[in-house]
This record gives structure tokens, sequence and C-alpha cells, in this order.
């Protein structure tokens, strides 16, 4: 192993919604176009944008995440760029946006990704309505921490020639280095719905998309200094990924069922676990001899009629259920219970695996880390064991009646009610799990 990761840069910003995803998207082409080896992360829990990386980079996206990671698992996860010539990570809302409460390595902000892994900060700061008063919030966020290494700033939504030298003025004054200037474009958003951007897999033409972003940071943007900008951390120790809770697992893959974290998946097949995906959407049912079946986090709200359908799903999960574990997560937890209310107020049959009945017709925001101390075994994990996971929905439960599967707190240690459910060889959560603890 070299003394050095690949040179890397975190691509950050002062807030959420001031446009470092569509900056991240295009730089990734950009880069893998100029003939580069592009390694994306995403620094903390969002488990959608990494699906966008992957189209960009054509290389697996990893989440860094200081609060649900420790340091073992963390070097884990930095090892997955080895062949990688440059790393792209893409932060989580503002630059030093974290948690109240230490977890495992840290408080989950972007700032301390960048700080651990080497990478200097490209500032997106969306300029509009202000001009040098942009270089004062670009200032502050440089000197907050000097610890954390800053490359410059992005501007983005730049109004006009004058608008851009008024604001490249303040930056000259606040010493502070452009790297690159968008101009205003209300056609380069990615679609959203209730959970941020749609997924991947829904875009109607992801690729175009990608291509426009990266002409367009082309035109915008100096490539060259940011190629320069990026520096290299240490290399990680040598680490594993998580462990494979079975060895052949049927995995629910498909627009309903699409939200599972990378490590997770890459850590199974490292360790030699076979991932035997398979389309409910399609009506299909998990592999027969699978040892296990998975069912991921997504969006079955938007699918209710089609799942209640799936007949040939429906036998083939219960069939397995009868002998062999079933997991589900979030939209999955949601699929193996009794209904499932659309935010129409139509009510779709589900599995029936589990007595939960969950409700989209009237809203409630469920967004957070959580940590759960296990009542019960699920797959991979015994009853005592401490995970660690991410939830990030607006279902409301209407009916729980089967055993909690867990005392599940949030990051600061308070409980919430979503303590996931135990029926037979089924389990089921809220959360995405991340890692278990190491005892």
């Amino acid at each position: 192993m070299t003394d050095m990761n690949p040179p890397g840069l975190m691509i950050s910003a002062p807030s959420s919604g001031t446009g470092k995803t569509t900056v991240m998207l295009g730089l990734l082409r950009a880069l893998a176009e100029d003939g580069l080896v592009v390694q994306p992360y995403k620094s903390g829990p969002d488990y959608i944008d990494p699906a966008f990386h992957l189209a960009a980079a054509k290389r697996p996206s990893f989440n860094l995440d200081t609060w649900a990671m420790d340091a073992h698992l963390l070097d884990a996860v930095t090892s997955q760029a080895a062949g990688a010539e440059i790393c792209i990570g893409e932060g989580s809302m503002g630059l030093y946006d974290g948690v109240a409460t230490r977890g495992q390595s840290g408080f989950g902000s972007s700032a301390e990704t960048a700080k651990r892994m080497g990478w200097p900060v490209v500032l997106v700061v969306d300029v509009g309505g202000q001009a040098q008063s942009a270089a004062a919030t670009a200032l502050g966020f440089k000197n907050y921490d000097t610890d954390v290494p800053f490359a410059g700033v992005i501007l983005n939504r730049v109004a006009s020639p004058r608008h851009e030298r008024l604001t490249r003025l303040g930056m000259e004054k606040a010493g502070i280095k452009v790297l690159g200037s968008l101009p205003r474009r209300g056609d380069l958003a990615l679609p959203e719905r209730h959970l941020g951007l749609i997924q991947a897999v829904e875009h109607p033409d992801l690729e175009a998309a990608i291509a426009g972003y990266a002409a367009f940071l082309r035109e915008n943007v100096d490539l060259e200094a940011i190629k320069a900008a990026a520096l290299a951390g240490q290399a990680p120790a040598p680490a594993s990924l998580p462990q494979p809770p079975a060895q052949r697992i049927a995995l629910a893959r498909d627009a309903a069922f699409s939200f599972t974290y990378p490590h997770l998946l890459t850590g199974w097949r490292a360790a030699g676990a076979e991932i035997l995906p398979f389309s409910p959407l399609a009506d299909e049912a998990p592999a027969a001899d699978a040892d296990l079946v998975w069912l991921p986090g997504g969006y079955p709200e938007l699918h209710g009629g089609t799942l209640a359908a799936a007949e040939t799903f429906r036998a083939g999960l219960r069939k397995h259920a009868e002998t062999k574990p079933v997991h589900g997560e979030c939209g999955g937890y949601m699929a193996l219970g009794e209904a499932l209310i659309d935010k129409a107020g139509n009510r779709h049959r589900m599995l029936g695996l589990l007595g939960l009945v969950t409700s989209y017709e009237k809203r409630k925001f469920h967004l957070g880390y959580r940590r759960a101390f296990l009542q019960a075994g699920m797959p991979g994990f015994d009853a005592g064991c401490a995970l660690r996971g991410h939830e990030f929905h607006y279902s409301t439960i209407l009916e729980e009646p089967d055993a909690p599967l867990a005392n599940v707190m949030d990051a600061d240690g308070g409980p919430v009610p979503e303590t996931g459910s135990i029926k037979g060889n089924v389990t089921g959560t809220f959360f995405h799990l991340i890692t278990g603890e190491q005892a």
C-alpha cells in the first residue's frame, strides 16, 4: 500500500440548495472525460446522491460519515479509492453542519470529512442578491476552522458580467481564489420530490443531463486549477467493510426499492456473499434458494397499486418467510406490513408479514441519525447489538402491533417511537442501517 491516498477535494457550500450537486456531477463527468479515474464520495448519510455520482463518474460512490462510522470503517471506505487518480467528495447541508452530540468519530459535518481526508474545500457560493458581500460569507467559512484546508470558491447563479466583476472584486479583497463563475441557468436543476432529488434510475434522461452539466462546468470553471488544488491525504490503515448477514442475499432492486448504502453491498460481496437482485415492481419472486431476503428503502408509496397486485412477489416472499429471514428498511419495512395508504388516501394491501399500517395521507417529516439497541436479533446482528443508521421519510404509523425490534434513539440520545418490528422470521426498521458498533 502506498503512503498517500489519491489527491482529493470536497465540494461544499454555506447551506443546502446552492447548486453543489450540479457542480459535483458536472465536475465528476468533466474529469472523467479528461481521462482521469475519479472516485466519488458523499459526506453524510445521503442515499440518493451516490447513485447520481455513479452515473457521472462510472465508479461507485461511497458515504463517509463521521457520526455513524468509527475509524476502522472510515478507513475501509477510504480504501475504496485504490486505483483512482483523484477523489471528489460532495458535502451535505452547509460545510460545518452536523449534530450536537458526538458520534463514533465526530459530529457528522462535511468539514470533519474534509479534514480527515486532507481534502481542500471548494465552496459553492450562491451569489444571487449580493456581490462583494459574498466574500464576507466565504471568508467566514475559510476562517471558521483554519484546520480545514480551503481551495477557493465557485460562484453560482451569477446574473451578468457586471455582477461577476463586482463579486470577484470582493473575493480578491478577501484573498479568496475564484475557481469558477456559473451564470444563472434555470434549466439545470435536477427534478425533486419529497425526499429531495428523484432517484437516478427514474431520471428521464440522466446521461444527457450530466453531459450538459459537464459542458457547463468546462465553459465556466478552471478545471486545471481545480485539479491543481486537490491534495493527497494519508493512506488508510488496512480495514474491512461490514460482513454480510447471509451467504445468498435476495435484494429487492427497482424504482420502489433502491436505497442501500454502497459500502454495505461492496462489503458483502468482498466477503464472498452473492447478491441476487429481483424486482417486486416486475412481480418477480426472490430466488428460492436465497438465505435472506432484504427489502431496502425507496418509494413504495408511489407504486402502491403495482405492489398490491404483484402476486408472484407476494407468494414468493411469504413462502421464504416461513423458514428463512426477511428484513425491510423504511420503504421495505412498509411493504412488509399489512397496508400502505398513499397521499390520495387510497389503501393498498401490502405483504402482510407484519401488522404495520402506514399512511402518507397526513405527511409527517422524520429525519435524522438513529442509534438502535436490538431487543431481538435481526439478520447479521444478535440481540443486544447497537446499530447506527439514518431515518428519512414522511410516513405516519397508524398501526404497529408486533413486538418492537429495538430501542431506538436520535443522535442526542432521545428516544424515538419508530422501534421497528419483529414477527417470526420477519424484521423491519424505519432507519437505514449504516453499521453495527464494534464491541
